[in-house]
């Protein structure tokens, strides 16, 4: 038996030559030039996020913006319409619910729709996701946005009256009583669903909208996003004290490029009036 080294290790015939070997061309030590993939690529402040260049630029504008805002205001008129005029009383609570409820997710039914039909899915048009740093910087944005949004609120009660500075939300909801679990159901709208809903159409819809028409993009969709949220909910009395809620929710989505913080900031945002509101449903506030 002669003497010799350990068998070579078989390789199979789709695997490359291991470097050194002498089908491989390439000395031992000497790296192959061939750089290895970067994963989780850190993000600028204000930058799109990563996840954007895996996909081509989206198709979809402001007629899939517009077209859910025709959705959220139809689908609204259709469930009040049945009571207006009506002297038999208010709407039964299940149907303020959903009035509540049934358009806004609807209008985010079809932002979503649209990145699907027209780009590459909100993960990757709008940053529809959620991790550690926006969860942070969401609580930041929205404690800062607290800082603002408190005083203002208590000031812009004092120039308009309390029942001005009142919510459509509020307004709808005045003087009613609900049980424990329709009463939690209006919480949970008001504080989880509708802030994550709203953001999809106005900082991730119509954002991605202007970001694909206008020049200096970013700032310009912060401020006409920023504008629009605070007109689209038709409280004109309350204009000016949206816009100052609007803007820390905004920069949120200006500093990550992404729709998580600020969804973040616009619930904790929401926190207060969806308490209130519950205990004055429950007849706990009057």
């Amino acid at each position: 038996m002669s003497a010799s080294g350990p068998p070579e290790a078989v390789r199979e015939p789709w695997e490359p030559p291991p470097p050194g070997s002498e089908l491989s061309g390439i000395p031992a030590g000497i790296p192959s030039g061939i750089p290895e993939p970067r994963l989780g690529l850190a993000e600028a402040p204000g930058e799109a996020p990563a996840g954007t260049a895996s996909g081509p630029p989206h198709r979809w504008g402001f007629g899939a913006y517009l077209l859910a805002e025709a959705v959220f205001l139809g689908t609204s008129v259709l469930l009040v319409l049945p009571y207006v005029g009506n002297h038999n009383g208010n709407p039964p609570p299940a149907m303020l619910l959903l009035s509540l409820t049934v358009p806004t997710m609807l209008a985010a039914g079809v932002a979503l729709l649209a990145t699907r039909l027209r780009g590459n899915g909100p993960r990757i048009d709008l940053g529809l996701r959620f991790d550690r740093a926006d969860v942070t910087k969401g609580l930041a944005f929205g404690c800062g946005g607290l800082v603002l949004t408190i005083p203002a609120a208590a000031l812009w009660s004092r120039v308009v009256g309390p029942e001005q500075a009142n919510s459509a939300v509020a307004e709808l909801f005045e003087g009613q009583r609900f049980g424990v679990p329709l009463a939690i159901g209006v919480f949970l709208v008001v504080w989880l669903v509708a802030p994550i809903c709203e953001e999809i159409v106005y900082r991730g819809l119509l954002w991605g909208a202007v970001e694909r028409h206008a020049a200096h993009r970013r700032w310009w969709a912060f401020g006409l996003t920023t504008l629009c949220f605070a007109l689209a909910h038709f409280e004109f009395t309350r204009t000016p004290l949206l816009l100052v809620i609007a803007v820390p929710i905004g920069l949120a989505r200006l500093y990550t490029g992404r729709l998580g913080a600020s969804i973040i900031a616009h619930q904790l945002n929401n926190l207060l009036p969806a308490v209130s509101l519950l205990l004055a449903l429950l007849g706990v506030l009057r």
